[in-house]
């Protein structure tokens, strides 16, 4: 029987959905890659399960992608940041092929481990290709979960407007309703 993914916040594209494998629950740090069994979940939650393996070498890697990611995205730019990324990403490469389709590409890696880290290192290389300005930590001060904005004006500033949105606004509501 398989397990139910427990995060609050999935479907975010690969790079941010490793990263919000880490979120709070009541105050309190969760983590889904504790264990190879957390990395089933999220590898078959971002439709990598039948391409690798669920297994302590793969974790460990995709592990290191995570903290890469989060660099990243807590100092973008910022050297060692990016020198952690780049270490990710020198595990894998693109081949070009010919396909009944047409022109297409695949991943290859020499050691298959590295396969889901360094898938979601490449996402996110596409994510700043595609719009750096729109990768967001969610604005609620006790969220740490991420998104990609796709809302039209870009304005969006929670992971979910029907749980952190809506807290925001009623803590805000809480303090006026205070102070009068």
């Amino acid at each position: 029987m398989p397990v139910t993914d427990p995060r609050p916040h999935t479907g975010e594209p690969v790079s941010l959905d490793l990263l919000n494998t880490r979120w709070m629950e009541e105050g309190e740090r969760q983590d889904l890659l504790t264990d190879t069994g957390g990395l089933a979940i999220w590898l078959a939650a971002n439709g990598l399960d039948g391409a690798f393996a669920a297994d302590e070498a793969t974790l460990d890697r995709t592990l290191t992608a995570r903290e890469a990611l989060k660099a990243l995205v807590e100092r973008p730019g910022d050297p060692d940041a990016v020198a952690r990324l780049d270490a990710v990403l020198e595990h894998g490469r693109i081949r070009a092929l010919l396909t009944a389709e047409g022109p297409g590409e695949r991943a290859e890696f020499a050691d298959p481990a590295w396969g889901p880290a360094w898938t979601a290192a490449r996402d996110y290389l596409d994510l700043l290709r595609t719009a750096p300005d729109r990768i967001r930590t969610c604005a609620h001060e006790a969220c740490i979960l991420h998104f990609f904005d796709t809302s039209r004006n870009g304005t969006r500033r929670w992971h979910s407007m029907a749980s952190c949105g809506n807290r925001a606004k009623a803590s805000r509501h809480y303090a006026r309703a205070k102070e009068q």
